[in-house]
């Protein structure tokens, strides 16, 4: 357990630590499609379809400020820049494969699902 002071927040267990990292609608998203290597921005908006552009990158400066990915700037006419994982972020990706593997295996439930949650509102 971490230890409590004003600058961290206590953290339950792990998990608790974990979510407050990809805590958000589009992060573990982002993190999906920067596993794949260094991406632009404008690459980075099209695969995470329906995020605005206040909110990619709100969440990417966040992700940054964790130490779970890298901003490069390549100081170019027009601007290049990308963003990747760092050694930090490819551990976390790792640890939500599994996560990503449960969806998949259970897509279909979890549409059900979705779709019961719907009709009884």
């Amino acid at each position: 357990m971490a230890k409590e002071n004003s600058e961290n927040p206590r953290f339950i267990c792990g998990l608790h630590a974990t979510l407050h990292v990809i805590s958000g609608k589009w992060k573990p998203l982002i993190l999906f499609f920067l596993n794949k290597g260094p991406t632009r921005y404008g690459e980075l908006k099209r695969s995470v379809r329906g995020v605005s552009d206040k909110m990619l990158i709100q969440q990417l400066k966040e992700l940054e400020s964790d130490g779970i990915v890298q901003r490069t700037d390549y100081g170019e006419i027009p601007l290049r820049v990308d963003y990747s994982l760092t050694p930090f972020g490819t551990s976390l990706v790792r640890a939500m494969e599994p996560l990503c593997g449960w969806g998949e295996a259970h897509e279909e439930d979890i549409a059900v699902a979705m779709d019961r949650r719907k009709a009884s509102r």
